[in-house]
């Protein structure tokens, strides 16, 4: 069972602040939030945010999302190929993509790239020495700015 124990709570029309005892935690403004993070620092919530991510079942045909967030389909490009479309558009093309693999494969010469990225979508390309294959898992999580 759950407990919540409060002196009083007061209700306000125009508030911009969430304050824990004399600290102030969350405040907002127009389009945006921040929270107090280590010290006196604060951190915009909207920023922090992953605005997308995908699992993508590379050795499917054709390849396939075995998850996502805000990842409307995936493009099977070629082998090795994969362009997730985003279902609710980046603001721009300055956003930044974290990605990694996991595969059966136990050569050292393999590798992923983040190759083109538009406010669309973006695409991964993976690699065993000079040319692509598919990828057992390919993941992946976009930070930036939605529109």
């Amino acid at each position: 069972m759950s407990e919540v124990i409060l002196d009083t709570i007061t209700g306000k029309s125009t508030a911009t602040t969430i304050t824990i005892g004399s600290t102030p935690v969350v405040s907002t403004s127009a389009n945006s939030m921040t929270i107090r993070g280590e010290g006196t620092a604060q951190t915009s919530i909207q920023q922090g945010l992953v605005k997308a991510w995908a699992n993508i079942a590379g050795q499917s045909t054709p390849a396939s999302l075995r998850d996502s967030f805000n990842i409307s389909s995936l493009t099977d490009v070629n082998p090795g190929d994969y362009t997730p479309n985003f279902s609710n558009n980046m603001s721009n093309d300055d956003y930044v993509c974290g990605a990694s693999r996991q595969d059966t494969n136990t050569r050292d010469n393999v590798h992923l790239t983040f190759e083109i990225q538009n406010t669309s979508d973006f695409n991964l390309e993976y690699f065993e020495g000079a040319s692509k294959a598919d990828c057992v898992r390919v993941l992946a999580m976009i930070a930036g700015d939605l529109a």
